[in-house]
């Protein structure tokens, strides 16, 4: 089988992999990392796993997932920089700037019924998501990122989250089939197991067509 998710669940632990592997041994995974928007039918790719707003209605997707977003940085970046207490003190940081869709230099917060956006500025600007989890964790400044991009930072201290009281906007999880045929019977036993994996925060949706919009 061949899979392409979006470059953000690179930080997925290879032992998840394996647990789908064992549980299907007839099966082999091919794993394309990529953050552009490709042809899946002419990749030979059965299923991906995209975020954000999906675009394009020639393509059959399922939502997997809703999940939140985050303003992160190592512990060695906010003891030279100072953490931030309001989204205001961002301005006086390094930001590693997400080029692709659901990103750009403009960070909007929402706190209550207080609303807030600011500019950031950077000297690193990137379009995949591996180039902001390098940036990161090399302490060159602050970003924000799904909660999935850095689950194993967060959990050991490598990487910190700031500004909790502070909201985000949501990011949904889509795992996308080729147009012009059927989902493989292995595309949508992989898609059973990650929903599985994100079973506590499952919408349960039908196969649907999303709406036409830009892809992230």
């Amino acid at each position: 089988m061949k899979w392409r998710p979006n470059a953000t669940m690179s930080a997925w632990p290879a032992s998840m992999i394996q647990a789908f592997l064992d549980r299907h041994p007839e099966l082999n995974i091919d794993i394309v990392l990529d953050d552009e928007n490709i042809d899946l039918l002419e990749r030979g790719i059965d299923v991906a796993l995209r975020m954000g707003v999906l675009g394009g209605s020639n393509m059959t997707a399922r939502k997997v997932t809703h999940g939140w977003r985050c303003v992160v940085g190592t512990p060695v970046w906010f003891a030279k920089a100072g953490e931030p207490r309001v989204p205001a003190d961002l301005l006086s940081h390094q930001a590693i700037v997400y080029e692709q869709g659901g990103g750009g230099s403009v960070w909007s917060f929402k706190q209550g019924n207080s609303e807030t956006a600011i500019v950031v500025a950077g000297r690193v600007r990137v379009n995949a998501a591996e180039g902001v989890r390098a940036a990161v964790l090399a302490d060159m400044g602050v970003a924000i990122a799904s909660e999935w991009m850095f689950t194993p930072e967060l959990a050991s201290g490598a990487v910190k989250r700031v500004l909790a009281d502070w909201e985000l906007p949501g990011i949904d999880l889509w795992a996308v089939f080729p147009s012009g045929r059927m989902a493989s019977a292995k595309a949508r036993a992989f898609v059973a197991w990650i929903e599985e994996m994100f079973a506590p925060q499952i919408e349960a949706l039908p196969i649907e067509a999303p709406p036409s919009t830009n892809n992230v």
